[in-house]
């Protein structure tokens, strides 16, 4: 399982990608993100699942190892950037 430390970071840069425009309320944070909490954690997208996205869209093309070390190293940029 991924582990993830609740920083909110990812959540902070969804302006990043494309793929979370629908989640942006318009300034590149989760409409979602109380704090550097999901406010529907239990039932938030399939793309903020880390595990579940792998299982469903990744696995054909890189293992989980390699998958998680690409989160990894995203996260510590996106924390980077808010230094």
């Amino acid at each position: 399982m991924f582990e993830c430390d609740k920083c909110g970071c990812c959540c902070r840069h969804l302006d990043k990608s494309e793929l979370y425009k629908e989640l942006d309320r318009g300034d590149g944070i989760c409409r979602y993100l109380e704090g550097n909490i999901c406010s529907i954690y239990e039932t938030r997208p399939v793309l903020c699942r880390v595990d579940f996205s792998y299982d469903l869209y990744f696995k054909d093309y890189m293992d989980r190892e390699e998958y998680y070390r690409l989160n990894r190293e995203t996260c510590k940029k996106l924390k980077e950037e808010e230094k």
